[in-house]
């Protein structure tokens, strides 16, 4: 599918991609979004839990939003995008990755930027105690990554999944991680080495046989984490093994639905290898916009309802 051209431009002040991403994080405010906890088991016996909204009329169409690295169904992208969506006819669940909700999950095992079997678990849940036709799946960052993943994975997508949208999406997980690893995005590495390595320390208190002082304290990076956590606790040899495993660009190419992918040339979080042109040409179902500004979920528009929220609803009403 062709490339499709972006409409967006920001305030000038948010044409930098560091201030709209600082700026949407942590201090846009989104109000009127009401949440009803649900928790699920799933397959291996963990739990999950998913925030509800509903809109005012009954609707047979329902979004599942998926949250980014450390993120939760309160963060602001994830209520601007639930505020839109139920303002236009949609019911709306906000997936709470393992140990995001608020209270550590149950295994050693926690979730990880290719974890499908969990959203598949949320999708045949939703299908088995619901009555919607019509579901469609938004995911931000690592929660696109495992969006696009699990569209493109050797799997039967339900006819009741019409459509996706992917924001800032880190398409290739070792370029996203070199660019993470950069003195530039250095404030936002450590944001997250540090909230990644107090969860683990959790863990450690659980499973004391499955992580020692020593390796926690080994940590100093990103990829650190993930060569002595992430990789280990779900599978994979190292973080390179996981990495190569599971970033999304290499089932792009198998994608079967209609697809948006919203990635900002200025997002810093992203390599080169994260804008899939060519597999965006070569997939009729794929299609690919590259605005220059928005940093890393940013799309800072005038009256709080962001540039992603507006192509997101408006993509899938035309895909519908």
């Amino acid at each position: 599918m062709p490339l499709v051209s972006s409409t967006y431009k920001p305030p000038f002040i948010f044409r930098n991609g560091f201030v709209s991403t600082v700026y949407s994080g942590l201090a846009r405010k989104v109000h009127g979004v009401n949440q009803e906890r649900e928790r699920i088991t799933l397959s291996d016996g963990d739990f999950l839990d998913l925030d509800w909204s509903y809109t005012k009329d009954a609707t047979n169409k329902l979004i599942i939003l998926l949250h980014g690295l450390e993120g939760d169904a309160q963060r602001p992208y994830m209520l601007g995008a639930t505020k839109v969506f139920i303002d236009n006819n949609f019911d709306v669940v906000c997936v709470n990755f393992r140990s995001c909700s608020g209270e550590d999950n149950l295994k050693f095992r926690s979730y990880h930027s290719g974890v499908t079997e969990d959203l598949e678990d949320v999708i045949n849940h939703v299908i088995a105690t619901k009555q919607y036709s019509e579901i469609y799946l938004k995911g931000f960052s690592l929660g696109g990554n495992v969006t696009l993943k699990y569209l493109g994975e050797e799997r039967s997508i339900p006819s009741q999944i019409k459509a996706a949208v992917a924001i800032s999406v880190p398409c290739s997980l070792y370029g996203s991680c070199i660019e993470l690893h950069k003195f530039h995005n250095v404030l936002y590495h450590n944001r997250f080495k540090k909230h990644l390595v107090e969860k683990l320390k959790q863990k450690h208190n659980r499973f004391p046989e499955r992580i020692g002082d020593a390796e926690i304290k080994s940590i100093k990076t990103l990829k650190d984490f993930d060569d002595v956590y992430t990789s280990k606790a779900h599978g994979f040899k190292d973080a390179l093994d996981y990495y190569e495993k599971n970033s999304s660009l290499q089932f792009l190419n198998n994608i079967s639905i209609p697809t948006l992918v919203i990635n900002a040339i200025n997002d810093s979080f992203l390599s080169s290898e994260c804008y899939p042109i060519e597999e965006a040409k070569a997939n009729p179902n794929l299609y690919l916009e590259m605005p220059k500004y928005g940093g890393h979920v940013g799309f800072v528009t005038r009256g709080n309802v962001y540039y992603n929220e507006k192509r997101a609803l408006e993509f899938l009403i035309e895909k519908d």
